[in-house]
């Protein structure tokens, strides 16, 4: 969950180094595929269409995992 909220955390405000570092760094194979796309899309590619829809894939992946991930809640 926590690479989640620090994905889309990096994502809306723009700080892509810390963004890669969470690429390489996370252990679910389709959140890295996700951020490399969009990365490799923001600084390559010409084609703005393909960078919103790398940037939406990315975020539509993130809102999809955190809604299927389970959170803690402590008993009282």
């Amino acid at each position: 969950m926590l690479d989640y909220d620090k994905a889309l955390y990096y994502t809306l405000w723009g700080q892509w180094d810390d963004l890669l570092v969470l690429m390489v760094r996370t252990e679910d194979d389709i959140l890295s595929k996700r951020i490399q796309q969009f990365l490799h899309a923001f600084h390559y590619s010409f084609d703005e269409q393909k960078i919103i829809r790398t940037h939406d894939n990315l975020l539509y992946y993130i809102d999809h995992a955190m809604k299927q991930t389970p959170t803690l809640t402590m008993e009282i």
